[in-house]
């Protein structure tokens, strides 16, 4: 994915709600399947992750190499990831 498709996707998510959030329980297996349900919806997310900072970087890398989403922007504790949905994808990133 180019800088150009990276910056049209991070203007879109500015008006996104964080559709999951990580919290006391952690990364758990249901919270995994709900990113992944909610990426095979939507293609661009946004997910709350209430952790101190070493605990969101491990959480981001494992998100990032079990889903195989894109990093878009990671701010404080919201994390915006990006996966082409391969069927029909509701973004034309071809920048």
């Amino acid at each position: 994915m180019n800088k150009h498709a990276i910056k049209f996707l991070r203007g879109l998510s500015h008006d996104l709600k964080p559709v999951v959030m990580i919290a006391d329980k952690g990364l758990t297996e249901n919270v995994m399947m709900e990113i992944e349900v909610c990426l095979e919806l939507h293609e661009l997310i946004k997910i709350k992750i209430r952790m101190d900072k070493e605990t969101r970087t491990q959480f981001i890398a494992e998100i990032l190499e079990k889903t195989g989403a894109q990093k878009i922007q990671a701010i404080g504790q919201t994390l915006t990831i990006f996966l082409e949905n391969p069927k029909e994808s509701q973004f034309d990133l071809s920048l």
